[in-house]
């Protein structure tokens, strides 16, 4: 037995290594393997064995020591839990002997972790599941979790919606306060409002839209004038329905944005705002903040106005029916509309050609890429997948909505206050590689700067006009920041525009619906409770977790079809290099699949200058935008990813090409 002096010693001993002991912060890096990485504060990575990863989960704040192992190498010991990276996370219910566990399908998480038996809420074998960490494994490596809610069985009608909102956390329900506001709202609301606007109603405003939407944010009418055209773009206007900081608002600011879930989406406002009492329905009256403009004869714009009116829309007419009056066919569909209409459609298309004449010369436009759509069964699977192409009244569309949106940019410009969207241009890591790639591909352009607002759009512009051995365009095009919300107007490089705002979607974007509140309170001194630089950036990041939200529930609806493709040839195009491979595709139906390296004859290089990826023996190239042939190999539905195999010019598939001499 240790005497006293002993145990004085002892704990001096202690004492002194703990004061000794480096401490270093940083966060938890899960890899696909067993073992991660803390990135810490100070810069650099340290490696995590999987003993010591056991005890961590993704995103968390911990301390560390570092230490050497046997052979030398430096690694981390976790020494402190600072604050959780993971609250609640997805799962599949899964029994095995006597054990009940969740198997996380959050990226990260490579282990199946225990469910004690008060929190199993009734959960069974191959349910989905919503957890929470009951008890972190900070302390011995087994971590417990909690049912919090059971999302459904695999393979029940909708269970990829209600899993993909769960894994994102998004909430699809209304808050009781928001679906009792939107319930007191009626006709008698608009009615009441009416005489305090202008009275456009007797006005040809028409609405152009895909025939399933309900959701009519725009109605648009056009006549000439001397100079050129007058164009009135009218925007539904539910700010004057919608009291500031009512919680309405408070819960569209919450959810950012309307989410395009194939099939069933997930709007900002209740069904009562957004698709009734907002919505510009044909022949109902309906309340709109109003961009009148005048279009000049080469495009370019002049004076505009803004106003709160009442319209009346003289028809919902689709895409295809406005096409063929600007084409002139004669058909069902275009015999009933009136003159005043087909009068109005003629002078829209012609302004709309000189608005996107005046952006071809002046600014950017974007690239069309294939769209498509997909159409979903009784089970809520991909039933077919339909080429979505675009025609001259999207365009028409398009450009009257650009236009009215620069004219809310340049109006906030000039105040104190305002909310526009920004575009960095290029990734700032990459600049010199397209500055490289230029001088060393495309010389006559090599002077420009493309990280400059000026050079960028002088080199997109010139892009498809020079003669060049690599797709110029296709590299820049994937190496480009991501917009961005300000309160202070600067360049939108991707538009090739000064200053840039949108306001012509508040029933599908918060930051629409509140440039409508700007403008109001600019113009006709209505309050104002203007956003702090938190809640800009939390509707930023909320945003980008919606669109993640829509891509993942689309990638696993497309996994879930891609085996229909059975074996037959896909022609595709390449739409992304990486080290270990590229992603193609497919002309018929939009699906994106990868094809490894590993399939691939010999080893290949990847060339961050051109993105290309090149054989290191016989010199073979795979680059963006290149034409290839492949077939489906196989479908990884764990990481949602169509797999696909290169089909030779011979017809053979790579897999079936002989080894090379070197293997």
């Amino acid at each position: 037995m240790l005497n006293a002096d002993a145990l004085s010693q002892l704990r001096q001993l202690k004492s002194d290594i703990k004061e000794n002991k480096v401490v270093l912060s940083g966060t938890v890096k899960a890899t696909n393997g067993r073992f991660g990485f803390v990135a810490l504060d100070e810069g650099r990575d340290v490696f995590l064995p999987p003993e010591e990863m056991q005890k961590v989960l993704p995103g968390d704040r911990v301390n560390i020591t570092e230490q050497q192992d046997d052979k030398g190498k430096s690694q981390g010991v976790v020494d402190e839990l600072l604050e959780t990276g993971v609250s609640t996370f997805v799962g599949r219910y899964l029994v095995k002997g006597k054990g009940h566990f969740v198997v996380p399908e959050t990226p990260g998480i490579n282990r199946w972790i225990f469910i004690p038996p008060k929190e199993r809420h009734g959960a069974e074998p191959d349910d989905f599941i919503y957890c929470s960490i009951h008890r972190h494994p900070i302390r011995d490596g087994k971590g417990q979790a909690k049912v919090l809610k059971i999302i459904g069985k695999a393979g029940a009608p909708g269970i990829e919606r209600a899993f993909t909102l769960a894994s994102f956390d998004i909430n699809d329900d209304w808050p009781e306060a928001v679906a009792q506001q939107a319930e007191q709202l009626d006709e008698a609301a608009i009615e009441a409002l009416a005489a305090e606007r202008e009275d456009r109603r007797e006005q040809p405003y028409v609405t152009i839209d895909s025939p399933g939407t309900q959701d009519m944010d725009d109605a648009l009418l056009a006549e000439p004038n001397a100079t050129g055209w007058k164009i009135s773009v009218a925007i539904a206007d539910p700010t004057a329905l919608i009291p500031g900081g009512s919680p309405a608002e408070q819960e569209a600011l919450a959810r950012a944005t309307a989410i395009y879930f194939p099939g069933e989406p997930r709007p900002m406002f209740p069904d009562a705002i957004s698709t009734r009492l907002c919505s510009l329905l044909p022949d109902t009256p309906r309340l709109a903040l109003i961009c009148d403009m005048q279009v000049n004869n080469d495009g370019s714009l002049g004076d505009y106005s803004f106003h709160q009116g009442i319209i009346r829309s003289q028809g919902k007419l689709s895409y295809e029916q406005v096409a063929h009056v600007i084409e002139g066919r004669e058909g069902d569909d275009t015999r009933e509309l009136s003159d005043v209409i087909n009068a109005s459609l003629d002078q829209l298309h012609q302004a709309a050609t000189a608005l996107r004449r005046w952006r071809e010369a002046n600014a950017l436009l974007g690239t069309e890429r294939p769209e498509f759509r997909l159409r979903l069964d009784e089970n809520k699977h991909i039933r077919q997948i339909e080429p979505a192409s675009q025609n001259e009244a999207h365009r028409l569309v398009e450009e009257c909505m650009v236009a009215a949106n620069r004219c809310a940019a340049d109006f906030l410009g000039q105040r104190d206050h305002g909310l526009f969207i920004t575009h960095p241009g290029l990734r700032a890591d990459r600049a010199d590689n397209i500055r490289t790639l230029l001088t060393t591909y495309a010389p006559e352009l090599g002077e420009l700067d493309p990280a400059s607002a000026d050079g960028f759009r002088q080199l997109m512009q010139q892009a498809d006009s020079v003669t060049c051995d690599v797709p110029l365009k296709a590299i820049v095009s994937r190496q480009l920041a991501r917009v961005e919300l300000a309160f202070a107007p600067a360049p939108h490089q991707g538009m090739g525009l000064a200053a840039y705002t949108t306001f012509t979607s508040p029933l599908r974007k918060f930051s629409d619906f509140y440039v409508h509140r700007v403008i109001k309170a600019a113009l006709w001194q209505q309050p104002l409770q203007a956003l702090t630089e938190a809640q800009l950036e939390t509707l930023q990041s909320t945003q980008i977790k919606a669109r993640q939200a829509a891509n993942s529930l689309e990638s696993w609806l497309k996994c879930e079809f891609a085996p229909s493709l059975g074996s037959a040839p896909q022609p595709g195009v390449i739409t992304r290099t990486v080290p270990a491979g590229f992603f193609v595709r497919l002309d018929s139906n939009g699906l994106e699949g990868f094809v490894s390296c590993k399939t691939l004859e010999g080893k290949f290089s990847f060339d961050p200058v051109t993105l290309r990826l090149v054989h290191n023996k016989n010199g073979r190239i795979f680059q963006l935008d290149q034409a290839v042939t492949v077939t489906l190999a196989d479908v990884d539905r764990e990481r949602k990813q169509i797999n696909f195999t290169l089909i030779e010019e011979d017809g053979r598939t790579t897999e079936e090409s002989p080894a090379p001499a070197d293997a």
